[in-house]
C-alpha cells in the first residue's frame, strides 16, 4: 500500500520539481519534458495548472509570466489533445489574464495562439478572444514576436471561424485596423497584408471603415525597404511590393482613394515609385469598371502620356504603355446602356487628339512615342483596335506618300506594321468589320512600293508587313495575292542583298499555307524553270549562286502538303541530274540539294501524311541514285563519284534521318522491311529504278557468294586477291552503309528490325575490316545506334562479347587499328548513354590506350565524342536510350582514373591524359564542375602548358566560365592564371589568342584587391594584341584592356 502511494506521488513530485526549475529560470528545457509527459499520459493539463497554482497567483509579475509561459509552451505542443470543456476554461482563464501586468502579456498571447489552433473550440470563443485582444492589448507597443503572435491568432480564427467573425460586422474590421496601425516590421507586414486581402476577398463587412483600412495599408506605398545583409528571413523588397499591391488592387472600393495616390506617385521623380504606381494601376484595371475610373481618366492619361513622351527609362515607358492598355481594356469591358456615356470612345478620342497630329510633323520627333501610345490603346480590345486603326492607318498611308526619303518611309512603315500585327490579334473577331478594309487598296500599293524600293531596310520592313497582311483574312484580293507571290519570287531570284532574299523566303514559307495555289502555280513553277535553265546572261550573278537561292526557296516554301508534293520531285530531279552530268559536277551543288531536302523533311514532321509521303518518295530515290552511282563502270571518276563523296553522303544522312524519325510504328515497320533486305540481300525491287548493272551487296566480299558468309569474309580479311573492278564496286557500295545508319538508327525503339542479328554481325565485321575510314566509321555508328536500343538480355551480351573480342584483336596490331578504335569509341558511347554494365570495362580499355604512342592522341580526342551530343546517331531526336546525368556518371567513373594515369604516365603521353581530361570537363555541367574545381584546377593549369593546341583551346574554354562562376577558388591561383593567359595571347593559333584574351577579360570578375598588383603588367602585355593582324583578336584585346584599365575605379 505504501509502495502504491509512493508510486502515485512520484510523477506528481517530478512535475512540481520541473515546474520549479522552469519558473525559476534554471532550465527552459523543462517545458518540453512536461509536454512529453502530457503526451505520454503521465499527467493532464489540469494537473499542470494545479502545479502552477502558486506561481500563477504570485505577486511578482515575472513569476506569473514564467508560469504562464510554461503552460503556453505545453499547450502549443499538446493543443490537439484538449477536450472542448478544457479549451473553454483555458480561454476564459487567458482572457482574464490579458488584464494582467504587461510582462505577462507575451505568455498570455502564446497561450491564446495555441488555443486558436484547437478544432474543438466552442462557438463564440473566437469572437470573445478577439474582442478581449482588441480591448485590452495595445498591440503596437509589444515586441515584434508578440505582434506576430496576435496576427497569427487572427489568421487562425479567420481560417476556421469565418462565419463567427463575420458576425462581428464592421467591429472586426475596426479592431484589426487598431491592431495593424503603425506596424513597421516586414515580417509582420507580410502577414498583415494577407489578412487585409482576406478581409476584402472573403466579403467581411468593412462598413464605414473603408477609408481607414485603405489608409492603414496605403501608408506603406510605395515600399521603401532594403533587406539587411545576411538576413535570415530572406524577405525581399519585391515580396512586400507584391503583397501590398495585392491589397490595394483587391477591391474597387479603394479606387477613390488609391487613384489620386497613384497619380501623385507617378508625377514624382523617383523611378521606383513610378514603376510601382504604374504596375499597381495595371493591376487595378483588371477589377475596376468605368464608374471607378471616370473621374480620374484625364489625369491618368496626362501622367501616362508624359511618361512616354518624356521618359528617361525604358522600364517606365514599358509599364506606362501596359497601364494605358489596361485602362482601355477596362473601359472596353463596360456594358453600355442607352443613357450612359461611352467612356471608351471619349477616352480614345482624347488619345487620338493628343497623338494624331504628331504623326504629321515634318521633323517626326514624337512619331514613335505617339505610335506606341496609340498601339498600346489599340491592343486593349477589338473595339479599341477598330477605333484607332481606322483613324490612324489612312493617315500613315498618306504620310508615307508625302515623305520621299527611305528612312522616313521606313519609320512610317514600321508603325503601320505595328497596327497590322494588332489586327492579327483581333482579326478573327469579325472579318467584315475589319478596320483595314477601307484602306486595303492604298495599303497594298504602299507595301508593293516598299518591296521594290532600292533601300534594303525598307524592303525588309515591307516584306514583314506583307507577311502580316497576308495572314489577315479578307484583306488580299486574288490579284493582290498573285502580286505578293511575284514580288517575293523576284526578291528571291534577283535581290542584290542576301537579307532581302532570305526575308522573302521566310515570308513565302509563312504565307504558303494560306495561299498554296498561288505559290504552287507561280513561285514553285518559276523556281523549277530557273533550275532547269542553264542559260548564261551577261551581268547576271553566277549560275551557282542563283541555283543555291532556288534550292533554298523551294525548301522554304514547302510548308503546305500540296506544295510539298510539287517541290520534292523538283529537288529530287536536281539530285538525279548530278551523275548524268547535266548539272555542274560540284559536291556543293549536291550538298545544297540535300540541305534543302532536310529542311523540307523537318517541316513535314508536323503533318503525319506529309511525313509519310516524303519518306516513301525521298528515301527510295536517294538510295536509287546512290546505288546506281556505286555500280557505274568507273564509279571513282566524275560524275559517278560525286554522289559517293563523303561530303555528299554526310549531307544525305540528316535527310534520311529526318524523314524516318517521326514515322508511326506501323509505317516505320513497313519501310524497314524493305530497306534492310536491300543491304543484306540486294532486294532492289522497291527502288524507283530497279535495273542495275550488277548486284547490290555492300556486305559481300569481292568475288564471294551473295550473302556475305563468314568464310568469304575471313578470306577477304586475310588479304585474298580481289579483281580490280569488283573491288571498286564493293568499296563504293559499302559507303552507302551511311544511309543505312541514318535510317535504322532513327527509328523508334518499338519498331522491330528484320534480320537484326545478321545485320549486327555484318556491321561488326565491316567496321573492323574495311580500310576506308568513312565506311568503317559509318558501320561502327550504325552498330552503336542499334546496340543502344537493343533490349537487354542474352542476345545483347553475346553480341557485345563478340564485338569486344573483335575490337581487342583489331587494336592489338595490324593496319586497321584506327577502325577498331572508332568502333570501340562508338560502342562505348552507346553503352555509357544507357548505363550498361559493360561501359565501365570499355572505358577502362580506352583509358589504357591513352598511353599508346600511336593511338593515344586519337583516344584523347575520343573523350570529346563520348561526352558531346552526336548530330546523326545516339541522341534523343533519333529515339536513343539516353539516361539523365550520364555525363556526371561518366565524370565520376573516369576522371579519378584519368588523374591517376596522368601522374603515372611517361613524359611522351602525359598530354593525352590532359587532353582527355579537358574534353570531359569542357562538356560537364557547370554546377558539377564548380564543386570539383579545387581538386582539378592544378591539372587544368598544367594543361595550359601543353604544346597541343587542342588541349590549350579546350582548357581555355573550360576555365573562362569558371572564372565568372567560382571567383574565390580561382583567385587562389591568380599569379599562375595571369602568366599562362598572357603567354597564350601570342599563340600562333588565332582561336587560342581569342580564347586567352576572353579569359584575361574574365579575370576581372575576381576580387579586386587580388587583381590590383597585376594591373600594370596586364595592361602593358595587352598592348601587343591591339596590333594583331586579325580583327577579331584586336576586338577582344580592346574589350579586355578596357576592363583592366577600369579595374579599381570608383563605382566599379
Amino acid at each position: 500500500m505504501a509502495a502504491a502511494v509512493a508510486g502515485a506521488e512520484g510523477p506528481d513530485g517530478a512535475l512540481r520539481g520541473w515546474v520549479r526549475d522552469f519558473v525559476s529560470g534554471l532550465q527552459d528545457g523543462r517545458a518540453a519534458e512536461v509536454a512529453a509527459g502530457v503526451k505520454a499520459g503521465s499527467w493532464t493539463i489540469l494537473e499542470i495548472v494545479e502545479a502552477l497554482g502558486s506561481c500563477l497567483e504570485n505577486t511578482e509579475p515575472r513569476t506569473r509570466g514564467r508560469g504562464l509561459q510554461l503552460l503556453s509552451q505545453v499547450l502549443l505542443q499538446c493543443h490537439s489533445m484538449l477536450q472542448e470543456e478544457e479549451v473553454t476554461h483555458l480561454v476564459l482563464f487567458y482572457e482574464n489574464r490579458l488584464k494582467d501586468h504587461h510582462l505577462v502579456i507575451p505568455a498570455v498571447l502564446q497561450g491564446l495562439h495555441a488555443l486558436s489552433l484547437c478544432e474543438v473550440l466552442a462557438p463564440g470563443l473566437a469572437v470573445s478572444v478577439l474582442k478581449a485582444i482588441f480591448q485590452e492589448v495595445h498591440v503596437q507597443s509589444l515586441p515584434q514576436l508578440d505582434r506576430h503572435t496576435v496576427y497569427s491568432i487572427i489568421t487562425n480564427f479567420m481560417r476556421t471561424r469565418e462565419e463567427e467573425l463575420k458576425g462581428l460586422g464592421a467591429d472586426f474590421t475596426f479592431g484589426f485596423i487598431q491592431v495593424m496601425d503603425g506596424e513597421k516590421d516586414p515580417r509582420n507586414l507580410l502577414v498583415a497584408f494577407q489578412i487585409v486581402r482576406d478581409l476584402i476577398l472573403k466579403d467581411y463587412v468593412l462598413g464605414p471603415f473603408v477609408e481607414e483600412l485603405f489608409e492603414v495599408t496605403s501608408c506603406y506605398f510605395p515600399i521603401d525597404f532594403t533587406p539587411p545583409p545576411n538576413d535570415p528571413h530572406c524577405i525581399q523588397r519585391e515580396d512586400l511590393i507584391v503583397s501590398l499591391r495585392a491589397v490595394l488592387a483587391s477591391t474597387p472600393q479603394f479606387a477613390e482613394f488609391l487613384l489620386p495616390l497613384l497619380i501623385e506617385k507617378m508625377d514624382s521623380e523617383m523611378q521606383s515609385a513610378k514603376l510601382d504606381s504604374l504596375q499597381t494601376l495595371g493591376a487595378c484595371c483588371t477589377i475596376y469598371g468605368q464608374k471607378e475610373l471616370q473621374e480620374f481618366l484625364p489625369s491618368l492619361w496626362s501622367s501616362l502620356r508624359r511618361e512616354v513622351f518624356q521618359t528617361a527609362s525604358e522600364k517606365v515607358e514599358v509599364e506606362a504603355l501596359a497601364a494605358l492598355r489596361g485602362l482601355a481594356a477596362c473601359l472596353s469591358r463596360s456594358v453600355l446602356s442607352s443613357d450612359t456615356e461611352d467612356l471608351l470612345d471619349s477616352f480614345l478620342s482624347g488619345i487620338l487628339q493628343d497623338c494624331r497630329h504628331h504623326l504629321c510633323e515634318p521633323d517626326m520627333k514624337l512619331v514613335w512615342p505617339s505610335a506606341k501610345l496609340l498601339q498600346a490603346a489599340a491592343g486593349a480590345s477589338f473595339r479599341a483596335g477598330h477605333r484607332i486603326t481606322s483613324s490612324v492607318v489612312p493617315l500613315l498611308l498618306e504620310q508615307y506618300n508625302q515623305h520621299p526619303q527611305s528612312s522616313q518611309r521606313r519609320t512610317i512603315l514600321e508603325m503601320l506594321l505595328g497596327f497590322l500585327e494588332l489586327q492579327q490579334k483581333w482579326g478573327h473577331e469579325d472579318e467584315e468589320e475589319s478596320a483595314l478594309l477601307c484602306s486595303r487598296a492604298p495599303l497594298c500599293s504602299v507595301l508593293f512600293s516598299a518591296v521594290t524600293d532600292p533601300s534594303v531596310q525598307l524592303q525588309l520592313v515591307g516584306i514583314r508587313a506583307l507577311t502580316v497582311l497576308g495572314t489577315l483574312p479578307g484583306l488580299l484580293a486574288p490579284p493582290d495575292v498573285q502580286l505578293v507571290v511575284d514580288h517575293l519570287t523576284r526578291l528571291v531570284l534577283h535581290a542584290d542583298d542576301s537579307q532581302s532574299c532570305v526575308a522573302a523566303m521566310e515570308a513565302a514559307g509563312s504565307l504558303a499555307p494560306t495561299y498554296p495555289g498561288a505559290f504552287s502555280g507561280r513561285m514553285v513553277q518559276r523556281l523549277a524553270e530557273e533550275l532547269q535553265s542553264e542559260r548564261e546572261e551577261e551581268g547576271r550573278r553566277s549560275t551557282h549562286s542563283l541555283r543555291a537561292r532556288c534550292l533554298q526557296a523551294l525548301a522554304a516554301v514547302s510548308t503546305h502538303p500540296g506544295i510539298v508534293r510539287e517541290t520534292v520531285p523538283v529537288l529530287l530531279q536536281c539530285l538525279r541530274q548530278v551523275p548524268k552530268g547535266t548539272m555542274p559536277a560540284g559536291a556543293c551543288d549536291a550538298v545544297a540539294v540535300c540541305q534543302s531536302l532536310q529542311r523540307v523533311a523537318v517541316q513535314c514532321q508536323r503533318d503525319a501524311e506529309s511525313c509519310w509521303y516524303y519518306h516513301q518518295t525521298v528515301v527510295p530515290c536517294l538510295l536509287a541514285v546512290t546505288v546506281q552511282a556505286a555500280m557505274q563502270e568507273n564509279a571513282h571518276s566524275p560524275p559517278g563519284k560525286l554522289l559517293l563523296e563523303e561530303e555528299v553522303l554526310t549531307a544525305m544522312v540528316p535527310v534520311v534521318s529526318a524523314a524516318s524519325a517521326h514515322l508511326c510504328p506501323e509505317l516505320a515497320a513497313q519501310s524497314v522491311s524493305q530497306l534492310v533486305p536491300l543491304f543484306l540481300d540486294g532486294e532492289v525491287s522497291f527502288l524507283p529504278q530497279d535495273s542495275f548493272p550488277c548486284p547490290f551487296q555492300p556486305f559481300q566480299v569481292s568475288g564471294g557468294s551473295r550473302g556475305g558468309g563468314a568464310g568469304a569474309r575471313a578470306a577477304g580479311d586475310a588479304g585474298a586477291a580481289v579483281p580490280l573492278q569488283g573491288g571498286q564496286h564493293v568499296a563504293a557500295q559499302r559507303r552507302l552503309v551511311a544511309l543505312l545508319m541514318a535510317f535504322v538508327c532513327s527509328l523508334p525503339r518499338n519498331v522491330p528490325i528484320p534480320q537484326q542479328d545478321r545485320l549486327l554481325q555484318e556491321l561488326l565485321a565491316l567496321s573492323c575490316s574495311c580500310d576506308c575510314p568513312f565506311t568503317a566509321t559509318a558501320a561502327a555508328k550504325c552498330l552503336a545506334g542499334l546496340v543502344n536500343k537493343h533490349p537487354a538480355g542474352q542476345q545483347l551480351d553475346q553480341l557485345l562479347e563478340t564485338a569486344v573480342s573483335r575490337m581487342e584483336a583489331g587494336l592489338a596490331e595490324g593496319p586497321l587499328r584506327s577502325q577498331a578504335l572508332a568502333l570501340l569509341l562508338w560502342v562505348t558511347k552507346a553503352l555509357v548513354l544507357r548505363y550498361h554494365p559493360l561501359s565501365s570495362r570499355l572505358t577502362d580499355k580506352l583509358l589504357g590506350l591513352l598511353g599508346d604512342a600511336e593511338l593515344g592522341p586519337a583516344v584523347a580526342d575520343g573523350f570529346s565524342l563520348l561526352m558531346a551530343d552526336s548530330p546523326d546517331v545516339l541522341h534523343k531526336g533519333c529515339h536513343a536510350d539516353v539516361r539523365i546525368m550520364f555525363r556526371q556518371r561518366f565524370f565520376t567513373d573516369s576522371v579519378p582514373k584519368l588523374v591517376q594515369g596522368f601522374h603515372a604516365a611517361g613524359p611522351g603521353v602525359k598530354a593525352n591524359y590532359l587532353k582527355g581530361l579537358s574534353h570531359v570537363l569542357n562538356h560537364l555541367p557547370r554546377p558539377v564542375l564548380v564543386t570539383e574545381l579545387p581538386t582539378l584546377l592544378s591539372l587544368l593549369l598544367e594543361a595550359l602548358s601543353c604544346p597541343d593546341r587542342v588541349v590549350q583551346l579546350s582548357t581555355l574554354s573550360c576555365l573562362q566560365p569558371l572564372l565568372l562562376e567560382a571567383p574565390h577558388v580561382m583567385s587562389l591561383h591568380v599569379d599562375t592564371l595571369v602568366t599562362k593567359f598572357l603567354g597564350l595571347t601570342s599563340s600562333p593559333a588565332m582561336a587560342i589568342r581569342i580564347a586567352a584574351l576572353q579569359c584575361v577579360h574574365a579575370l576581372t570578375s575576381l576580387p579586386i584587391p587580388v587583381l590590383l598588383p597585376y594591373k600594370p603588367r596586364v595592361i602593358r602585355a595587352l598592348a601587343k594584341p591591339l596590333d594583331d593582324m586579325k580583327r577579331l583578336v584586336r576586338k577582344e584585346a580592346v574589350v579586355a584592356r578596357g576592363e583592366w584599365f577600369l579595374l579599381g575605379s570608383p563605382g566599379r
